[in-house]
């Protein structure tokens, strides 16, 4: 499989799961999705599924004591005026975190199933244009701008007292200072690179003969993973 049919795959399984409000579809993909991981990824299916799951779990307990514990009625039947019951907002519970769950489990999959490679390497084998590819390359790099910013900005506070190292009153208090710092710190950090490290090691040249000419043809893996997708939102939709 290709980096370009893993997002076309990851894409259309999200698109199916936000329009879908039956909780048979979502069951569906979700059986698709552990088929994929199954023999795409093998034993690291589990991981996904873990993962997946601890992201899904939060939303589920608090959903689940406000529209089952507290309100006992959907949104639906709270917008049409009807009595309700907590068997709908059972439902709707269950298809908004089967929903997570099914976006959170995609995702994983298609991270692992390339985890082999670098996000360059991903990120150059993809058939997209070449202003997108550079695009992607260098919001990546402000990953660990950023938790170098939050890094600086942490300490900095922590040294001139306003915030603390652990938990405290303080930090509830003053915890949108940091927030102002770490933006700051991030916008002054973009603007030095985008004005002077950037053009001086001639960034976007580099970049193009780097990622042009390297993307990868569509594979016969792709179009039967996308087909058997396609295939499952259609079968269980018109069943």
């Amino acid at each position: 499989m290709t980096p370009s049919g893993g997002i076309v795959l990851a894409v259309v399984v999200v698109a199916g799961a936000m329009v879908s409000r039956n909780l048979v579809i979502l069951f569906a993909l979700s059986v698709f999705c552990l088929a994929f991981g199954t023999i795409e990824l093998r034993t690291r299916t589990a991981q996904a599924l873990a993962w997946s799951a601890v992201i899904m779990a939060p939303l589920a307990l608090f959903m689940a004591i406000v529209w089952i514990g507290l309100v006992g009625r959907s949104p639906a039947e709270i917008a049409a005026g009807a009595k309700g019951t907590r068997t709908a907002a059972l439902i709707h519970v269950a298809v908004i975190c089967a929903r997570l769950f099914l976006v959170a489990l995609v995702v994983q999959l298609v991270v692992l199933r390339f985890a082999h490679m670098t996000p360059l390497q991903f990120i150059r084998a993809l058939r997209a244009p070449l202003v997108l590819k550079k695009l992607l390359v260098l919001t990546l790099s402000w990953i660990d701008t950023i938790l170098h910013a939050v890094d600086r900005s942490r300490t900095a506070l922590i040294t001139a007292g306003i915030i603390a190292p652990r938990v405290s009153l303080r930090n509830a208090t003053h915890g949108f200072v940091l927030v102002q710092t770490v933006w700051l710190s991030v916008i002054a950090i973009a603007i030095g690179r985008l004005r002077d490290k950037w053009p001086a090691e001639n960034t976007g040249a580099r970049l193009d003969e780097t990622l042009a000419g390297s993307a990868q043809r569509f594979a016969w893996a792709d179009g039967v993973w996308l087909a058997a997708a396609l295939a499952t939102l259609a079968i269980v939709g018109l069943a």
